[in-house]
Formats: structure tokens, C-alpha cells, sequence
């Protein structure tokens, strides 16, 4: 399988070459236009200038293109008008062309020179073998520059494709199962984008698959307790068949047993889709009202629309409502307004609040607490997917004497208009149940 720095590489190789080769070619065959001509034909004056008329001796006419060819310290031949030798200086040179006028003639030892003289006879010119041709020259200088692109690009090339090699290194060990896998940010063109792309997406699986393990292992763990208390509900059945109060213990566990599982099942269903799985609008105060019914508590807000999926917000304030409930203390006070092109949603009970340390800590999965062992299960893990599913996200947001408030803010629906504070009700819709 050839590599693609090789593929690179040959094709900047190859283009090269095809334009050594063009380039040849077109100064060896191309067309030579009026000026060409008339400089031969001046060539062809000035030489006859410089040598003794057609009717001299051969020797004179010899001596005479034996200076002229040291002069111009060229390779010369003098023809008469039937293209016989009269003399010849340098090495041997072709007769003229008979089909022919003044030009270049290429033979054997190169290129040379072709003129007519003004009395019919030919001169005949090339440089020495020492002395390249133009078209040689140039070949050559093409050549070199060939040589000299391949030779600095190769380093280019070859890191390009090496730095595509290590993404490929780190695909494959993560794939392996090495979710721990990194590749080194080179550069900044796009490889380097691609690289740092594929390390926020490898972050992201160890985070979630970390974060499934914690949660299989601590549901395993949570599941046990209900589940003993249940067998050992049975075995008092057994022992005591008319003692009612065991069978309501029962079905409490059993209430929660199904409860926790439920939570299991949707935090797993949260974690692997990207936005809710329902989009309507939706009158947050009334599903706050509606929940809030459910509780010892008070509704403070003014109508807010979102667009999301209604079951999973009733979810999210629930959960509030219950953690607020379960490990706070009264009174629980909601509240609800729009702000910035934002609904922000408070819970604030009487409790003693979140220590500043473990703030970010309660939303993780069967997060305890530290020193009173507070807290268990899912409900405030499932209160911030919730959120981020819609754009939002929830935090603890303790309030001047309100240690205990948790705060979600979410992302009004697109093309409702914010609710002004003037004409929002002040007052709890349902007041205090």
C-alpha cells in the first residue's frame, strides 16, 4: 500500500519534471518570430563585412574565419553557394540545410548556427563543447531547481503525513479500548485542528464511560439496601402473615427500588442523546405551580414559555422539590423570572446549604455528603443533565441569607417575546400549599 506522504511527494515530483519537460520543448520547438530572422540576416551582413569576397583564394578566405573564430572564440565553417566546404575552424560542423534558409540546426554536437550570406555563401557557427547550449543551460537550471524543491519539500511532506500517522496511532489505541489515549497538537493548520478534535472526543467518551462504570457500580451498590430490606420484609411475612405494618414496609421498598431504577434507566437515556427528545413550548410557571402543589412549599414567579420536553422539565423541578424536601428543611420557596433572554428557576429551603467544597460534587451520581452522609442516588445528577439537554445548566447559588438554593437558568423560546416584570403576577400561582 503506498503511503501518502509517498503519493505527495511523486505528484510534486512528477509536476516538476512535466514542467522541465514543457519548458524544453517549447524553447526547443517553438516558433521564432520576425526578430529572429532579421538578427540573422544582420548576422549575415556583418559577416560578410568581416570576410573576403566569394572570388578569394580559399586560404585567404581560411586565415580569415580563422581570426574571426578566435575573435568570437566560436566553432565556424564557411560554405559556398553550393554548400561545399571552403574552410572550417573548430571542430567538424554541418552543411547547411538544403530545404532550408538561416536557423538553427540541430545535429549530434548540438545546436548550431545557420547564416546566409548576402553573396549566397553559408557560415556555419557553434559554441565549443565547453559552452552549453541555451536550451541545455536552461534544462540544467530546470533540473537544478527540480532537485532543490524535491530535496526541501521532502521534510515538509514527510512530517505532514507523520503527524497524520500519530492521529492514526491514537485512533486505533483508543479503539482498543485505551480511553486514556492523547495525540500531541502540532502546528496550526488543520491537522492540528483534527488533532485537537479528536482529544476533546476522546476526553469525552473517558468521561462518559468513567462516569457509566461509577454509575453500574454505585447503582449495584445502591440496589443491594432496598432489595435486603425487601427479602427480610418477606421473611417477617412469613414468621408474622397478620402483621399489616411489613407489607406497607414493603411496598415502600419496592417504591423505591422502582424509583431508583427509573432514575438509572433515564440518566443512561440522557447521556447518550444530544438534545431533548421533545421540543414544545412550555409554560414553565405552570409545571413549577403544578409541582409545587405536590410539597410544603411557595411559588414565586411570573410566566415564562421555553422550548424543551415537558416530561423531563416536570423531572427536573421534582427532583429539586424532593432533594429540597428530603434534606432540607421549610420553608421551601420557588422561584421563577426572566432575565437576559433567560429563565432562571430558584429552590431555596431553611436548610443549612452545601459546603463551598462540595458544590459541584452533589450532582454527581450517589454523591454523600461528607460528615453526615446527606444525600444518595440520582436526583440532583438528573436536575443538571436535564439543564445542559436544554441548553442550561444548574448550580448551587446560595443566596444572602438563603445558604440553601440550587438555581437552574435555561434559554427562552426563540421568538417569545421576555416577559416584562410589570405585568407578571408577584404572587405565587397556587400560593402556598
Amino acid at each position: 500500500m503506498r503511503r501518502l506522504y509517498q503519493k505527495i511527494y511523486l505528484t510534486m515530483i512528477g509536476a516538476l519534471l512535466l514542467l522541465v519537460l514543457i519548458a524544453g520543448a517549447a524553447w526547443r520547438f517553438g516558433p521564432g518570430g520576425p526578430p529572429v530572422g532579421q538578427a540573422f540576416e544582420l548576422i549575415g551582413e556583418l559577416a560578410a563585412v568581416a570576410l573576403p569576397p566569394a572570388e578569394a583564394a580559399p586560404a585567404v578566405q581560411a586565415e580569415a574565419l580563422r581570426q574571426l573564430a578566435g575573435r568570437l572564440r566560436l566553432d565556424l565553417a564557411l560554405f559556398d553557394s553550393g554548400r561545399r566546404s571552403i574552410a572550417m575552424i573548430g571542430h567538424p560542423l554541418p552543411p547547411p540545410d538544403p530545404d532550408r534558409d538561416s536557423g538553427v540546426r540541430y545535429g549530434p554536437g548540438g545546436p548550431a548556427w545557420v547564416f546566409r550570406l548576402p553573396d549566397d555563401r553559408w557560415l556555419v557557427a557553434r559554441p565549443p563543447p565547453r559552452h552549453r547550449s541555451p536550451v541545455v543551460a536552461l534544462m540544467a537550471a530546470l533540473a537544478v531547481v527540480a532537485v532543490v524543491v524535491a530535496v526541501a519539500a521532502f521534510p515538509v511532506v514527510r512530517g505532514l503525513t507523520r503527524r497524520l500517522e500519530t492521529l492514526q496511532a491514537g485512533v486505533e489505541t483508543l479503539g482498543a479500548g485505551h480511553l486514556a489515549a492523547r495525540v500531541p497538537v502540532e502546528g496550526r493548520d488543520e491537522v492540528a485542528r483534527l488533532a485537537e478534535s479528536f482529544n476533546r472526543a476522546a476526553g469525552r467518551i473517558e468521561e462518559l464511560v468513567g462516569a457509566h462504570r461509577l454509575l453500574l457500580a454505585n447503582a449495584s451498590h445502591e440496589l443491594r439496601t432496598p432489595l435486603a430490606r425487601i427479602r427480610l420484609g418477606i421473611e417477617l411475612m412469613r414468621a408474622r402473615p397478620d402483621d399489616d405494618r411489613h407489607a406497607a414496609d414493603l411496598a415502600r421498598d419496592i417504591a423505591e427500588l422502582d424509583g431508583l431504577i427509573d432514575e438509572i434507566l433515564l440518566a443512561s437515556r440522557l447521556d447518550s442523546i444530544a438534545a431533548p427528545p421533545a421540543a414544545e413550548e412550555v409554560d414553565l410557571l405552570a409545571l413549577a405551580a403544578e409541582e409545587c402543589a405536590r410539597f410544603d412549599g411557595t411559588l414565586d414567579g411570573e410566566p415564562v414559555t421555553l422550548t424543551g420536553d415537558p416530561r423531563l422539565l416536570r423531572r427536573m423541578i421534582r427532583n429539586l422539590l424532593e432533594n429540597a424536601a428530603r434534606y432540607g428543611a421549610p420553608p421551601v420557596r420557588v422561584g421563577l423570572r426572566a432575565e437576559a433572554g433567560r429563565a432562571v428557576l430558584t429552590v431555596a429551603d431553611g436548610g443549612p446549604g452545601i459546603p463551598a467544597g462540595q458544590r459541584e460534587q452533589v450532582f454527581a451520581p450517589f454523591f454523600r455528603l461528607a460528615g453526615d452522609g446527606r444525600g444518595a442516588g440520582l436526583g440532583l445528577a438528573l436536575v443538571r443533565q436535564i439543564a445542559r439537554l436544554h441548553g442550561g445548566d444548574a448550580v448551587v447559588a446560595p443566596q444572602p441569607g438563603v445558604p440553601s438554593c440550587f438555581r437552574v437558568d435555561l434559554p427562552l423560546a426563540r421568538g417569545g417575546p421576555e416577559p416584562s416584570r410589570a405585568d407578571a403576577p408577584t404572587l405565587a400561582r397556587g400560593g402556598r400549599t
